[in-house]
């Protein structure tokens, strides 16, 4: 029995359709940079709810002005228009306290993504696991040549993605989000190999983020039996059609 649960849970793959917002519009990021940002909708709801009609089950959001330490109430007002959708969120950006991690969850979200805090409080993040269970806190792992990055990419941490990825696994921590910055938004292909040695070497639910650009990627992350994949950019200007990537989850 407790074989065929394990099975079973390897099995699962999620596909993340990803909304990043600023001042409460739907964009994108060249490799995290605020400079080179792509403007897709004024309407996160109508994106939400396209995403939705497609067969999505959840929703990665990312609060940018948050992820900068802008105050972020225009994406927090959006993340409540998304929330009218029955898509579950995982939501991050600017998550560094409790206050945030508690007013995600009040606004509806069903999962939050801890990225700068997790480097400068570990032990904060370690009593929001605690409080709020595994299941509800993941970790974000940004990465530019194998080196954590934080405050949006905008400063290197002096710790390596995997001793970062080690000490979430030895704190009881599930879920992780990683994305290679040099990929993001740059549809180059995702850095299969660095995210799945993340997942071997750790034993963590190992989410791929960066690079998606064609069904061959997201095949590729399925196929490395990693948890899921983000894809931004790829579905904004057409080269992935969502209802197809949706069919590479199907056991």
């Amino acid at each position: 029995m407790v074989e065929s649960e394990e099975v079973q849970h390897m099995s699962e793959f999620t596909i993340y359709p990803a909304i990043d917002l600023r001042q409460g519009r739907v964009v994108r990021l060249a490799q995290g940079d605020p400079g080179r940002e792509t403007s897709y909708s004024d309407d996160p709801l109508r994106v939400a709810q396209r995403w939705e009609a497609a067969g999505a089950i959840w929703l990665h959001c990312v609060n940018l002005d948050g992820a900068f330490g802008e105050k972020g109430k225009k994406n927090h007002q959006a993340l409540t228009r998304i929330l009218e959708t029955s898509l579950s969120v995982q939501f991050g950006g600017g998550i560094r306290d409790m206050a945030s991690i508690t007013l995600a969850f009040d606004l509806g979200a069903s999962r939050v993504v801890v990225g700068t805090a997790f480097v400068e409080d570990p032990g904060f993040v370690l009593a929001a696991l605690e409080q709020f269970g595994p299941e509800r806190v993941a970790v974000g792992i940004d990465a530019r040549d194998g080196m954590a990055q934080i405050r949006g990419w905008q400063e290197a941490a002096m710790i390596t993605a995997e001793d970062l990825a080690q000490r979430w696994a030895d704190m009881g921590g599930k879920w992780l989000i990683f994305t290679d910055i040099s990929r993001d938004g740059m549809g180059s292909g995702v850095n299969v190999d660095a995210t799945t040695a993340l997942s071997d070497s750790t034993g963590l639910r190992v989410i791929a983020s960066g690079g998606v650009r064609t069904l061959s990627d997201v095949q590729r992350v399925r196929d490395a039996g990693l948890a899921g994949v983000i894809i931004g950019r790829a579905l904004y200007e057409g080269h992935i059609e969502l209802s197809n990537a949706l069919t590479l989850t199907q056991v």
